[in-house]
């Protein structure tokens, strides 16, 4: 079809806004990238884009001279992977149970796990109930608190109610339970949701260091953000050090090259990639589980 000279305009502002779009979005996660590969006393002079001028590993070296760093990148790696698994399987027998309508108290079951996500005790009570429980400096605490998010069960129970009740019928007639219906019927059709609630999970658990903050003080069961937040910090003490000494004339011999804001960069570049690199798998079924299952019943 002949396209008129309207719908071109708009194709081609369509495309330039777009392209802005990546631009605006791209561009900082580069500068970081051009910083963490730049010698720290020369980023501190500015005017770094998306190239570094002073090309260095220092800023990395400085972060896995960290003796912990590699600890750290195990628990994490090992807590994310099992807390997807976990609040997967949790969240996807709460949204098929409460997807039945038959199910006793249904409305009440609703209500009372509705409740917590706008009600929280506060940071004091958690970790006394996590005391209480034996949470505390226990690999666990990673986990089981975080396994069940209402608002995962509502998407899954949203994408489950999408699909065609005649597949759990044919089921029944076939003589299938409840938990055949489930796990041969239900989850091979749930990919596109599934991959999305992982994906969610996987970045807050990757992300989460206030959880090490609060309730863990056995430097084994450190996660790695707050190793990095630790390493950030040192970093910048160094440089105060460094900074004060020049100001009052003492001797500046001893100078940090990685500097706390190269160091900061380094940091940041190292703890995203693993989600930049797992996204691109989970993108075309992220897309269509958000969309899927923010439908509303």
């Amino acid at each position: 079809m002949k396209r008129s000279f309207g719908e071109r305009i708009f194709d081609v502002f369509l495309v330039v806004f777009m392209v802005l779009m990546c631009v605006i979005m791209i561009y900082p996660y580069l500068n970081q990238l051009a910083i963490s590969l730049n010698d720290g006393t020369d980023t501190m002079l500015g005017g770094i884009t998306i190239f570094p001028r002073k090309w260095t590993w220092s800023n990395y070296d400085t972060i896995f001279s960290n003796e912990s760093l590699i600890r750290s990148t195990l628990v994490t790696v090992i807590t994310v992977i099992c807390s997807t698994v976990f609040t997967l399987v949790v969240c996807v027998g709460a949204a098929y149970a409460i997807k039945k309508k038959d199910l006793p108290f249904r409305n009440a079951i609703i209500w009372i796990l509705l409740l917590p996500s706008y009600i929280n005790a506060g940071v004091i009570p958690t970790f006394i109930l996590f005391r209480y429980l034996h949470l505390i400096n226990n690999i666990l605490v990673y986990i089981l608190p975080s396994a069940f998010t209402f608002y995962n069960v509502i998407i899954i129970r949203t994408f489950l109610n999408s699909l065609p009740v005649a597949l759990e019928e044919a089921a029944y007639i076939e003589g299938a339970n409840e938990m055949q219906i489930l796990y041969k019927v239900i989850l091979p059709l749930c990919k596109p949701v599934l991959a999305t609630v992982a994906l969610w999970t996987m970045v807050a658990s990757w992300n989460d260091w206030t959880t090490t903050l609060y309730y863990v003080n056995e430097p084994s069961l450190f996660k790695l953000q707050y190793i990095i937040q630790q390493i950030i910090k040192q970093s910048e003490v160094v440089q105060k050090m460094v900074n004060d000494s020049a100001l009052t004339g003492g001797s500046t011999t001893v100078r940090a090259r990685p500097t706390s804001e190269s160091v900061k960069a380094a940091a940041i570049i190292f703890s995203t990639l693993p989600i930049i690199c797992t996204y691109p798998f989970l993108q075309k079924y992220f897309v269509k589980g958000v969309a899927i299952g923010a439908v509303k019943d």
